[in-house]
């Protein structure tokens, strides 16, 4: 599961803010899908157990059942499975238990959170996927699309993106404010994703052009709001020293 060639979905925020991340490989979706089948496999052990302690000879009743019996059986057993992965991507921010584990997550091709019916999709796709067995198409599909998507990821418009920590003590250090800029206190504080966002803009300030990057800075810093007009000026004076300003806002957020 090697990074040096990983690709990247590069996606545009609200704020016009440029994200690039990191597609999910085949090693991790492979490794992810086996915690998931394990752990199926478990609870189908156990629904076994339970149902042979009601019934004797569970396969007598299995070939006693008329065809159709049979056939609404096979299909309550993969409309079961099939709940399993798309309640855990809806109701869980594009993540099944396997994918939490390997840091891995739905989201539609624009970087948003994925929906009932992406997941729903991609997910019936998976008996296409499988086919001829041990979901070959599926893998042919990821060798051969640059984002590495199976065929349900391409019906539904989907990809797997890789979750990468922020490392927070790079900004511990930060410069000195300048005289007269105002405390990160007097702001209000920020959510979770505006958070995500001034580092995102943060770790990328430095390969920006100078325009945008000074164009940038200022809209964060309007969003961001809480600041008088003299304090604002301050703060704007200098790329700078709004990027001290922000750096020493997100240091307080921690």
């Amino acid at each position: 599961m090697s990074t040096a060639s990983t690709p990247h979905l590069a996606v545009a925020t609200p704020e016009r803010v440029a994200l690039s991340l990191p597609v999910a490989g085949i090693g991790y979706r492979c490794l992810a899908w086996l915690v998931d089948a394990s752990l199926l496999f478990f609870f189908w052990v156990v629904a076994y157990f339970v149902f042979t302690l009601l019934v004797s000879d569970v396969l007598g009743v299995f070939q006693g059942l008329s065809g159709v019996g049979q056939t609404l059986l096979v299909v309550g057993i993969f409309a079961t499975q099939w709940l399993y992965w798309t309640l855990g991507e809806v109701f869980f921010h594009g993540q099944t238990p396997g994918k939490r584990a390997l840091r891995i997550r739905v989201v539609r091709l624009d970087g948003s959170p994925v929906g009932l019916y992406e997941s729903a999709v991609r997910n019936l796709c998976r008996a296409v996927d499988f086919l001829p067995g041990v979901y070959a198409a599926g893998c042919i599909s990821m060798l051969l699309t640059p984002h590495h998507r199976r065929l349900g990821d391409l019906l539904a418009g989907t990809v797997l993106v890789r979750e990468e920590r922020i490392d927070l003590d790079k900004y511990t250090a930060t410069r000195a404010p300048e005289a007269g800029a105002p405390s990160p206190k007097a702001t209000r504080a920020l959510t979770p994703d505006e958070v995500e966002l001034v580092l995102a803009f943060l770790t990328r300030a430095p390969g920006l052009q100078a325009d945008v990057r000074r164009r940038m800075g200022t809209k964060l810093v309007e969003k961001l709001g809480g600041l008088t007009s003299e304090e604002q000026a301050t703060v704007l004076a200098s790329a700078e020293a709004t990027e001290a300003f922000l750096r020493a806002h997100v240091q307080v957020e921690r």
